[in-house]
């Protein structure tokens, strides 16, 4: 069992039609648009109709700092929405649209793993509806809309010196992070210096996720702010115009994309932006469509909890008006021995002591996802070389703190090996209950916010700033964007901004190199550190590997 892969696990699966997924949840076949046999989008009107139905409880998966060890975020959800199903609840997942960038460069597929996996796998890694596509289409027209409304007399003034909209690309491509536009003449434009990031990291992926309709989507496009004149008043998406177009090219991606588990389990899959350098949660409007059908619904925030849980619960939950009942934190006995010290090559001897300094970075998650009022069970994600010593270790540590470890077995086992996580899991939601709050006041300065998860969430002591960066918050409070939460684009393998110091460091400071405000989307951006937002392929990319056989099956996708 255990030597099968990812890909061929996926492709032996026995999927339902997607009408079939749709009726367990109460949608009924009219109101799908099918793509395929085995995915659909739900009908907009149709989710208006949903809004007078209690919610269910929804459950978030989070994680320790990750490793190139694994944690298994995903597939923690996947196997957690399946065993709450098989102990008999009417349960749902959320999980983001995978980004093709990772996918052909250094983390390869995100749609979970082994015996725990949505489906199907091939498509959702790849083109999926088309979603993606959307979001940098639309992207790239108000990109083209502001250089031709340059080039055509330039009535609202812009300075094209303060152009601040880049371009996007859903791949990863260092040679675009700076680029120069427009050359080759008089017919082409005024020379300018641009870039592109990757489309998850586009502020209309955050749009896309934070949106609750087609008016708040158009809305929150005309908001964005893409220049300022000389005299440095903002110049908006609406007033160049493309704000009505945008909406039509996305109208279709706003709908959420329903397909299954390996268990033939319903899983919304919709939106992806990147956690290290976004907001890291599927969409809203898929997870409140979620909360009316189902009651449980589990999905994920990307990365650590100090990036995916803490935006989750500061800008998401904060945003959509959502209240989670419980929080699920994946750990794995390996990536805690590299959080201990141990090389890669070393991870498959078996090290107590590693295990038990690694626990501390669990701990410091645990501790910083009590702080928002929500009850945490650790999840241990097993390994086939996992020891009992060190599964014990660990459960011990975490008994310490007040909690439960799990041993999960989704990987190998599917719903069987969760079923102890769902237990678990409703026992917190029904008897413990959460005091969700987040961690700061909207009322805060946009400094001392950026400062509050500096020192509340990375334990650092303190935050280093240009004065340039502190008067670009001010003004921009001045303005009226100081009620904005904050987006920390920083480095996911650490509490630091040093993506090699693992663990749960202190002593340090959070340098903030750059501000940028997405006003559509409702958030501010710290950029700390070297964090890239447009990252580069591996010396080995992913692609590399990747091929369709003489069978005419995609292989080296995973």
């Amino acid at each position: 069992m255990a030597h099968l892969s990812d890909i061929d696990i996926a492709r032996a699966a026995k999927k339902r039609p997607i009408q079939e997924i749709g009726a367990k949840l109460g949608v009924p076949a009219e109101s799908l648009m099918p793509f395929g046999h085995d995915k659909a989008k739900i009908a907009a009107d149709f989710i208006a109709g949903l809004a007078d139905r209690p919610d269910g409880k929804l459950v978030l998966v989070t994680a320790i700092n990750p490793t190139p060890a694994g944690e298994g975020k995903t597939t923690t959800t996947v196997g957690l929405g399946d065993g709450l199903n098989r102990i008999g609840k009417k349960a749902a997942i959320c999980l983001r649209e995978p980004s093709l960038g990772p996918c052909f460069g250094m983390k390869g597929g995100a749609a979970g793993g082994g015996y725990a996996q949505v489906v199907p796998m091939e498509d959702i890694n790849l083109h999926f509806t088309g979603d993606f596509h959307a979001i940098t289409s639309a992207h790239n027209l108000l990109s083209a809309m502001i250089d031709n409304h340059i080039y055509w007399g330039n009535a609202l003034g812009i300075d094209q010196r303060r152009v601040v909209w880049r371009r996007v690309l859903d791949m990863n491509d260092r040679a675009l992070r700076q680029v120069v536009t427009s050359l080759g003449g008089v017919s082409n434009g005024f020379p300018a210096e641009a870039g592109f990031d990757i489309t998850v990291a586009s502020e209309i992926m955050a749009i896309l996720c934070l949106a609750t309709d087609l008016a708040d989507l158009e809305r929150r496009l005309g908001d964005i702010v893409v220049a300022y004149t000389r005299d440095r008043k903002p110049v908006t998406c609406r007033d160049i115009k493309a704000d009505g177009a945008m909406t039509v090219l996305l109208a279709q991606a706003m709908q959420p994309n329903l397909v299954q588990t390996l268990e033939n389990n319903p899983a919304f899959i919709h939106g992806g932006p990147f956690a290290n350098i976004a907001h890291g949660c599927n969409s809203v409007i898929a997870t409140k469509t979620a909360l009316k059908l189902a009651d449980y619904v589990v999905t994920e925030a990307g990365f650590g909890a100090d990036l995916g849980a803490e935006k989750f619960f500061d800008i998401k939950c904060r945003k959509a008006g959502l209240s989670p009942a419980a929080a699920v934190i994946v750990a794995t006995v390996r990536a805690l021995k590299m959080n201990g010290g141990v090389a890669r090559a070393d991870l498959g001897a078996e090290n107590v002591e590693a295990v038990q300094a690694g626990c501390a970075n669990l701990g410091r998650h645990i501790e910083n996802v009590r702080q928002f009022g929500v009850p945490a069970v650790v999840a241990i994600n097993r390994f086939h070389t996992d020891t009992d010593a060190e599964i014990a270790a660990v459960q011990a540590f975490v008994a310490q703190h007040g909690t439960e470890a799990i041993l999960c077995e989704h990987w190998a086992k599917g719903s069987e090996g969760t079923e102890a996580l769902a237990r678990k899991v409703v026992e917190i939601v029904e008897h413990e209950g959460a005091q969700f709050a987040p961690l700061y006041d909207d009322g805060m300065g946009l400094f001392d916010k950026i400062e509050a998860i500096a020192r509340r969430i990375y334990r650092a002591d303190g935050v280093s700033a240009d004065i340039r960066i502190r008067e670009q918050l001010k003004a921009w409070e001045t303005a009226g964007y100081g009620h904005l939460p904050v987006c920390m684009a920083k480095t996911q393998y650490s509490f630091t901004t040093d993506p090699d110091r693992r663990g749960a460091p202190t002593g340090f400071t959070i340098p903030v190199r750059e501000v940028r405000l997405a006003a559509g989307a409702g958030f501010v951006v710290a950029i700390c550190g070297e964090i890239m937002t447009m990252p580069g392929l591996p010396k080995a990319p992913a692609a590399e590997a990747i091929r369709i056989d003489d069978e005419g099956l995609i292989q080296g996708l995973f």
